[in-house]
């Protein structure tokens, strides 16, 4: 089955439009794309950035995970740290806070390793479980990554969450993967033209670390040709009370 499945990634691969690697965008920008579209243009076109409370914690707790840049061992896992990533037809590069490697009777060759191995990605966060799936796509394309590279199928991966210093497994299904592969053709599109999107406030701006920057309070203020309707028709009132 696994001979199959990378005769098929290979077989399709020579229909695909590859990137060159001085197109790739950052993987990580996934996250803050599926947030705000805004936030990622502001962040990874313009290059503007700002710093807050949950910056800096998500910040320092994946240096914890980065800690040990070199592979471990334990019996039939192998873990390995703060692994670069790529992917041509994605048009990405990037790194896995964690990959573990399980031994197992079905899976892929590692060079020095006996025996075979399954592949599952981790990804540490901040925090707790959010309502959105925003992380959930940033794991996925990790995955995506990792099977392009090592001519496997990742079926799972995991999110591991500061607060609740807890795993979450996460199943990577063809529909994530399609929602991972549009999301990066706009980001390219975004990118390529050097679009930054209008400012659209919600309720989620308030937790944003690009507040100051982006000044989603605008996007809540009246038209100016309303604001002078309003104001002309006051004073035509206040003169009518005289």
């Amino acid at each position: 089955m696994i001979l199959l499945w990378n005769h098929l990634i290979a077989q399709s691969r020579r229909y695909l439009t590859l990137y060159r690697e001085e197109e790739f965008l950052q993987l990580s920008g996934i996250q803050h794309f599926a947030f705000c579209r805004r936030q990622w243009a502001l962040a990874y076109i313009e290059l503007q950035w700002q710093e807050n409370v949950r910056t800096v914690e998500g910040k320092l707790l994946h240096e914890k995970a980065h800690d040990v840049l070199s592979g471990e061992k334990r019996g039939d896992l192998i873990i390995s740290r703060a692994m670069p990533i790529c992917s041509r037809e994605l048009g990405i590069s990037g790194e896995c806070d964690i990959v573990e490697f399980y031994r197992t009777n079905n899976g892929i060759s590692l060079h020095g390793q006996e025996g075979q191995y399954e592949v599952i990605p981790v990804e540490y966060k901040r925090g707790s479980p959010k309502k959105n799936h925003v992380d959930i796509l940033q794991l996925a394309a990790q995955a995506m990554c990792l099977e392009e590279m090592l001519c496997c199928r990742i079926t799972h991966g995991y999110l591991f969450y500061g607060e609740t210093r807890h795993r979450e497994k996460v199943d990577i299904t063809d529909d994530i993967r399609e929602e991972v592969r549009a999301m990066f053709l706009e980001m390219h599109t975004y990118f390529s033209k050097g679009y930054t999107p209008k400012v659209k406030w919600s309720k989620s701006c308030n937790a944003c670390s690009l507040k100051d920057i982006c000044m989603p309070v605008l996007g809540k203020e009246r038209s100016a040709a309303k604001y002078i309707d309003a104001y002309i028709n006051d004073d035509i009132s206040c003169g009518d009370r005289k």
